[in-house]
């Protein structure tokens, strides 16, 4: 193509689709590359939609068998994997109309299907054609990664892009990573009727996240029937019939055991290789990953990266986010840098757990001073009413403000965003501790461990003479 466009972007997940959607509106010259044959990127065909569809089936699925807990009584509800799955492709078709490549189109996007390799830093190939560009968007995403195991590849195994074409349910299902995927997906399919083991290499599930509340919700997905093993390692893998046979590892003695299907949720991997990044020089870091600054500029300062390639967290909201940025330096020309101190992440188990700013983890190894203040789920008047009160909130303070977050609770992502307002924007604590929640919700669980974390003192000797002094020498 003998044009030169103001804006070459690859890849057609969130980041790229909210890249692409504004610089086109204002007007610039934008080629979208998208190598599926669908726009939506990971999130909406294999990741956060799906399986949040599947989880709220699992979800159903779990009231009905306890409806008795509630005075109602049910039949047992048997779940029909097919049709869960036919429900999560009917989901994902309603979202994608708003993915639909002529909306794009109807921008003066030119929407381009095939894979994009550069040839240089200012051109790309895309079957067999010649793609210029001033400036540059790599929103290629990632693909789960693939653990080193023995005879791996002589099992079918499944990973979040297969999973969601099955339409048998496993009577016995592994679940190899213990991290966000594979910790929402084991709880859902167990509540779906599957015996589940849940295998970690780690000491415990969600190592990202406060292990005073992952402990938590270990042991509630254990008092669901899900069986974890952490400290557990797979050695090897072979295929037995139609099932497989997995070598389990704990350090202490190696144990086979057979199941119908295995599910690898062992990390995601950056789809950084097929876009030939060598060509262009751009760096690397050690994980794949494109090496970026603040401004998301790589090594080539006009080729900028968002989302799951680029790192370092890998969420749909953060390739948002980013994709923000790069709208301000690359499409308005105004430089701005990213702002990762407040976060939001959510693991969308029953309960929840979300996290914002630092953990515990982080605080003690940047060796800040802190406070905790916490404040149980199980003390919540909603929480009572609704019968659903394992979790907890733990708060970070540092100098009279809260610089993490750490909850488990039903609807945890829906409570975490007042939290992480009040990082980003360094809102005292004793403003949280005095702001009108509504009566009776859940979110007030902040209110209330900002409210314990001042009682010490409000209620101290000290407090209570003085009260007492005022009291007396006032009519």
């Amino acid at each position: 193509m003998d044009k030169t466009y103001d804006l070459v972007i690859i890849g057609g997940g969130v980041g790229g689709l909210v890249t692409a959607s504004v610089a086109g509106q204002l007007g610039l010259d934008v080629v979208l590359i998208e190598r599926e044959p669908a726009l939506g990127g990971d999130c909406l065909h294999y990741g956060c939609i799906p399986s949040k569809a599947l989880i709220r089936s699992a979800t159903v699925a779990h009231t009905v068998r306890h409806a008795g807990h509630f005075g109602i009584h049910a039949t047992h509800a048997d779940a029909d994997l097919g049709a869960v799955m036919d429900r999560v492709k009917a989901v994902i078709a309603r979202i994608q109309q708003h993915d639909d490549p002529e909306r794009f189109r109807g921008y003066g996007i030119n929407v381009l299907f095939g894979e994009a390799a550069f040839i240089d830093s200012h051109t790309i190939k895309v079957k067999g054609k010649r793609v210029s560009g001033r400036r540059f968007v790599i929103a290629t995403g990632s693909r789960p990664a693939t653990p080193p195991i023995p005879g791996l590849a002589s099992i079918p195994y499944l990973t979040n892009e297969t999973i969601f074409s099955e339409r048998r349910l496993p009577e016995r299902l592994a679940v190899v990573g213990g991290g966000p995927i594979g910790t929402e997906l084991a709880q859902a399919f167990a509540r779906l009727g599957s015996a589940v083991t849940l295998i970690e290499a780690g000491p415990r599930l969600l190592p990202r996240d406060d292990p005073g509340l992952t402990i938590p919700l270990q042991e509630h997905l254990q008092r669901e029937g899900v069986e974890v093993r952490v400290n557990t390692v797979v050695a090897s893998a072979r295929a037995d019939g139609d099932a497989a046979t997995l070598a389990l590892d704990n350090g202490k003695g190696v144990e086979a055991r057979t199941f119908e299907r295995v599910l690898i949720a062992a990390g995601r991997q950056a789809n950084t290789e097929a876009i030939n990044p060598q060509a262009a020089n751009l760096a690397l870091k050690r994980d794949g990953t494109l090496r970026v600054d603040r401004r998301l500029r790589t090594s080539q300062r006009h080729i900028y990266a968002v989302g799951d390639c680029a790192g370092p967290y890998p969420f749909t909201h953060m390739a948002e986010y980013q994709a923000s940025i790069v709208i301000s330096n690359a499409v308005f020309r105004l430089p701005r840098k990213t702002d990762d101190s407040a976060v939001p992440w959510v693991t969308y188990t029953d309960p929840a757990l979300a996290q914002v700013g630092m953990t515990v983890t982080a605080a003690d190894e940047a060796g800040l001073r802190y406070d905790l203040a916490s404040f149980p789920l199980a003390d919540i008047d909603r929480a009572i009413a609704e019968g659903d009160t394992t979790g907890e909130l733990r708060l970070l303070i540092h100098k009279g403000r809260i610089i993490g977050a750490s909850l488990l609770a039903p609807h945890a992502g829906e409570i975490i965003h007042e939290l992480a307002l009040a990082i980003a924007e360094r809102v005292p604590l004793r403003r949280l501790a005095s702001m009108i929640h509504a009566y009776p919700t859940l979110a007030q669980i902040g209110k209330r461990a900002a409210a314990g974390y001042y009682a010490p003192r409000l209620f101290s000797p000290r407090t209570r003479g003085l009260v007492k002094w005022i009291n007396r020498l006032l009519p």
